[in-house]
């Protein structure tokens, strides 16, 4: 199911930041590295079960690599601007604050996501719905 040459995003499914960010994501993908998979999903849910997260909490972005690495927060963002490349690998390499105070914004942004953008449905393309896993 999955191909160790991706890099998957897990994101809060619900939530209509999360989703404008990862149509952001899609947009700007343009060597097809990414796949895509809600938390709440079959697919996101199995993955936390297997690392002992918490399976009820939505609220971090992870970025997974597999048989490699796994991040979360800040470092999941600033890692997938590097791997978009382009104009974003210079964003991504703007690690000029320590983790812990990345992820203090993070979750300051995360506990206020669901007023930031409206909660609008995305529908994604055909050839895009072929990234993101149940």
């Amino acid at each position: 199911m999955t191909e160790p040459t991706k890099y998957y995003v897990f994101y809060d499914g619900d939530c209509g930041f999360c989703n404008h960010w990862v149509q952001w994501i899609l947009e700007n993908d343009h060597k097809d590295q990414f796949r895509f998979a809600a938390l709440q999903g079959e697919f996101g849910q199995s993955f936390l079960r297997d690392r002992q997260l918490k399976t009820d909490h939505f609220d971090t972005i992870y970025l997974w690599k597999p048989q490699k690495f796994y991040l979360t927060k800040a470092a999941a963002v600033t890692r997938i601007a590097k791997i978009l490349g382009g104009r974003f690998y210079l964003l991504g390499s703007l690690n000029i604050f320590p983790g812990f105070v990345g992820d203090f914004f993070y979750s300051q942004v995360a506990k206020r996501r669901m007023k930031l953008a409206s909660q609008k449905c995305f529908l994604p393309t055909e050839s895009e719905k072929k990234k993101f896993i149940p």
